[in-house]
């Protein structure tokens, strides 16, 4: 070996043993860490969203800086960790909060800083709501609403005081159906998720389908006449409430000149149904004798489908009720349009000669041996008797069990009243309405098992309940044939009741044995 292998061995050896020392000086001296200053200026950048879902942004600053621990400030949230640069997202409620910032330096030392953080919400924009009557049932509203920066909604659709309002989402169909008729304001209250709203409102105006017997008597309801050709009709308060008509409402057709045929119409919500009553009557104030009165009933699109009759006035300044025979009619065909002229073929003048009153159009039956009308004896081999049960009443037509007395009949009419309602009865529709304009005094035979049970008559109109009138008895004999009074001379006349309602011990509950089997017979109208 030379000597300058020998120099080059040697200083290898020395590398060798020199290297080891520096890495201890470079990678294990950490003092430094313990002298870094903690960290300082700390900060953060809100970036709140502008869509009022609250979602903020945050992005945590400062010097010396290792990491930071970012709390929201909301409940039973979990602090982030968040590295310098980054940032973290949470959604707030409109309001105050704090947010706390705590930064670590490499060494462990923090520093901490809390942030006042603001979320307000703006009020909903381009708000808008949408309110249409269902095409299947016009007392029925349906509502839809949309805007920007809203939450949800709330609807109020103006019928009752002190309204719960109804809440609903966007894309979200929400219904009503009114109780009454009239012009109603639909208020819709767009939320922003904090205090902020905006509101819209709109009218909607609730009608019945106008439908016969035509009465003129619904508050709120629109009779639209069309006139045609100086005919002119309008409803009216009743100038001439007398006789056998003191309704409130009539209507009145003035025949202007224009032409012989001029006349009036207006159109029902539904096809007329002639399948069993094919008679009208009207209820007609004439200023003449032998005034011609036309009606006629049309399709709803096809004016060539058509039938009508003509009768003439036998009264003057007076009312009386006229009747049209409709059997010929083509029942196969419908019918919604109801047509009245008067005079056809004379001219109008527009003068108190050509002013007629109308009121109460409807279908009827004539009354024959073997119509289902009063008085009702039970006796027909050909009627059905269908007695429309309530509530725990139960009443059907049987063989007469008692023939004793004043009633030696074969059939009657026997109440059993079982658990259900105190009220729990029965009803019959008659085939056409009851006549009180000279008779107002109910008789009707009744077995009881008790004295002093309690008996209630009550008529009804066809369709509307709350058209009637009602008188209560009691018995006086038990299990015997009594006949009992019912007087009705308090009773408007000029109303249409074509339903007999029988409840027996009215407030006290049926249980269906002997105490609660009443028979009846013979209701007559005296």
């Amino acid at each position: 070996m030379n000597l300058k292998n020998i120099a080059s061995s040697i200083g290898l050896a020395l590398a060798v043993f020199v290297l080891p020392s520096c890495q201890d000086r470079l990678y294990n001296d950490i003092a430094f860490v313990d002298k870094a200053s903690a960290p300082s200026k700390l900060s953060a950048l809100f970036e709140i969203t502008q869509d009022n879902t609250g979602l903020v942004t945050i992005t945590p600053n400062g010097e010396g800086v290792a990491y930071f621990s970012v709390a929201s400030g909301l409940a039973g949230a979990t602090p982030a960790t968040v590295n310098p640069g980054g940032k973290v997202q949470w959604k707030y409620p409109e309001g105050n909060h704090s947010v706390v910032v705590k930064g670590f330096n490499v060494g462990g030392k923090s520093t901490e800083t809390t942030l006042p953080l603001t979320v307000s919400f703006k009020a909903p924009e381009n708000v808008e709501m949408t309110a249409t009557i269902d095409p299947t049932n016009p007392k029925k509203v349906n509502v839809t609403a949309k805007g920007l920066y809203e939450t949800n909604f709330k609807a109020y659709f103006g019928e009752t005081a002190n309204e719960v309002p109804v809440s609903f989402n966007e894309g979200q169909t929400i219904s009503y159906t009114y109780n009454s008729v009239g012009t109603f304001t639909i208020k819709v209250v767009a939320l922003s998720g904090g205090a902020a709203s905006t509101t819209v409102t709109q009218n909607v105006t609730i009608v019945s389908p106008v439908m016969l017997p035509l009465d003129f008597e619904i508050a709120g309801q629109e009779y639209t006449f069309s006139n045609f050709d100086g005919g002119s009709v309008s409803i009216i308060n009743n100038p001439q409430k007398s006789g056998i008509n003191t309704s409130s409402r009539v209507g009145r057709m003035i025949k202007f000149a224009g032409q012989p045929w001029g006349g009036s119409l207006i159109t029902l919500g539904s096809a007329i149904d002639f399948s069993v009553n094919k008679f009208f009557a009207m209820k007609v104030f004439s200023p003449r004798v032998g005034a011609k009165v036309l009606l006629k009933v049309e399709n709803a699109t096809d004016g060539s489908i058509s039938y009508e009759k003509e009768v003439v006035t036998t009264k003057t300044n007076a009312w009386e009720d006229l009747s049209f025979d409709f059997s010929a009619i083509n029942t196969t065909k419908s019918y919604h349009k109801v047509v009245l002229i008067f005079d056809l073929g004379t001219m109008g003048d527009g003068s108190a000669n050509y002013t007629f009153l109308f009121d109460d159009i409807r279908l009827y039956k004539p009354v024959t041996a073997e119509s289902l009308t009063v008085p009702l004896t039970f006796e027909s081999s050909s009627l059905k008797y269908d007695f429309v049960n309530f509530d725990g009443g139960n009443a059907s037509v049987v063989d007469n069990p008692q023939k004793t007395g004043i009633n030696t009949s074969l059939k009657v009419g026997k109440m059993v009243k079982s658990a259900g309602q105190t009220w729990g009865g029965s009803f019959i529709t008659l085939e056409s309405p009851i006549d009180f304009s000279a008779k107002k005094t109910f008789k009707m035979k009744v077995y009881s098992p008790r004295v002093g049970a309690k008996v209630l008559l009550k008529v009804e109109n066809l369709t509307n309940g709350a058209v009637s009138f009602e008188k209560e008895v009691t018995t006086t004999k038990a299990n015997a044939w009594e006949e009992l009074t019912f007087d009705y001379s308090g009773i408007n006349a000029s109303q249409s009741y074509q339903k007999i309602v029988l409840i027996f011990d009215l407030g006290t509950m049926g249980d269906g044995s002997a105490n609660f089997t009443y028979w009846f017979d013979d209701i007559i109208l005296q």
